[in-house]
Parts: structure tokens; sequence; C-alpha cells
């Protein structure tokens, strides 16, 4: 009995060393193929927020080279989006948030007047960037990219590994909810409803 034992604390302690080295190794790569070094890649694998923290702010160009801050937004219950022009699975979502944002912009939540899209852009292609925007009919006027693609600087604020990704901020700047797609970015909005 004692040395089955000691087969599994032997096992177990063999699987949690794998499992780290696993890890580093993918992390390394992740930094190679993104010219960051380590020490960054660490970083902003912490950068994870969560529900109930503050949205750091965001200030980039818009295509007409506006900067836009995320924090000028406050007030309004705002959807931060990360996507990108060439990433199916964010041009299929965007329909869905055209139908959100045109059914919510002018409504009244318990922590926000009014809804709308920060929409952060992971393209490296200003003209596929733009004309994405005019081909799924993305009418709110907060889109913002420096272009940067993976290595964009707000996708590394907010830890962000695959897109689409979304944080869902209310309106004195909290962040309400993270990862809304499809049904579930409406719920959520008529839950917060007045």
């Amino acid at each position: 009995m004692k040395t089955n034992l000691k087969i599994a604390a032997w096992t177990v302690a063999l699987a949690t060393g794998v499992a780290v080295l696993y890890v580093a190794r993918t992390n390394a790569s992740y930094a190679e193929n993104h010219g960051v070094d380590l020490k960054t890649a660490a970083l902003e694998q912490m950068a994870n927020f969560n529900v109930g923290d503050q949205a750091p702010d965001l200030a980039y160009p818009d295509p007409s080279g506006k900067v836009i801050k995320l924090s000028s937004l406050r007030g309004k219950v705002v959807l931060l989006d990360f996507w990108a022009s060439w990433c199916s699975p964010c041009r299929m979502e965007n329909p869905n948030v055209v139908r959100v944002y045109n059914q919510y912009k002018d409504a009244k939540f318990t922590s926000g007047k009014g809804f709308t899209v920060y929409s952060y852009s992971l393209d490296q292609n200003k003209d596929r960037w733009v004309a994405a925007i005019a081909q799924d009919k993305l009418e709110w006027p907060n889109h913002t990219s420096d272009l940067k693609g993976w290595n964009a600087e707000g996708a590394g604020i907010y830890g962000v590994r695959s897109i689409p990704m979304t944080y869902l901020i209310d309106g004195n700047g909290k962040i309400i909810a993270k990862g809304l797609r499809g049904p579930a970015l409406e719920e959520k909005l008529k839950s917060l409803m007045k």
C-alpha cells in the first residue's frame, strides 16, 4: 500500500513538472514568434482583467488619425471589442454587435446612459481594416487600431491572446462582463436596464 502511494506521489510530481515545462516552452514560443522578450510575455500573460476591475484606459487612433480614448465614453455602457478584418469569427459576430448596438444605443442602464462600442482592431493593413468597417456596417464612431497586428499595444494591455474578445464596461469604467458573444451580449444588456 505504501509503495502505491509513493508511486502515485511520484506520478503527480512528474506530471506537474511536465505541465510547468510545457507552459514555459509555450510562453517562450509565443515570445519568440511575436518578437517580445520572456519578461514582457510573462507580464502580458498576467494582464488578465476580471469582472469588477477598473478597465485600463486605451487611447489609439481612428482611421482618420484622431485619437479616441476609451475613458471618453464614460457614462455609457461600452463593449470593448478586440477584432480584425482577417478574423472570420469576428466578422461572423459583427452583424450581432451591429444589431445590439442599434437596439441599445439609446437605452438607460442602471450604470450608464446609452450603449456604444469601442472597436480595437488587430489589423496591420489600414485599407483592409477600413474596408471591413464599411462592409460590416459598423456604425459606431469608435474604431481604433495601432496597426501592429498581434503586437498591438491595446491587446497587450488587456492580455488578449485570441479574438474576438470583448469586455463589457459600465458607465463608471468597471468591467462587468467579458467574452460576451451572440445572445449572451444582449441578455447581459437586458439585465442591466433600468
